[in-house]
């Protein structure tokens, strides 16, 4: 699990599955998955930074776990 920190300072924790590729983002508010990302996405979101990580939960590509 690999952690960024926003430009507001809020810590998030992402962690890839590989084989499903989809992504766990955990923030101090709840757990999201990403839906089955395409491989091209998927690689692309590999390279996020913590602010790439807001703007992803600002869409609709995930849904809330807990």
């Amino acid at each position: 699990m690999t952690t960024f920190k926003t430009n507001t300072g809020r810590e998030i924790r992402v962690a890839a599955n590989y084989s499903a590729r989809t992504f766990t983002i955990k923030t101090d508010v709840a757990t999201y998955r990403t839906i089955r990302l395409s491989r091209e996405e998927f690689e692309s979101c590999e390279n996020n930074t913590g602010q790439d990580w807001m703007r992803f939960l600002n869409s609709s590509d995930y849904y809330k776990v807990r």
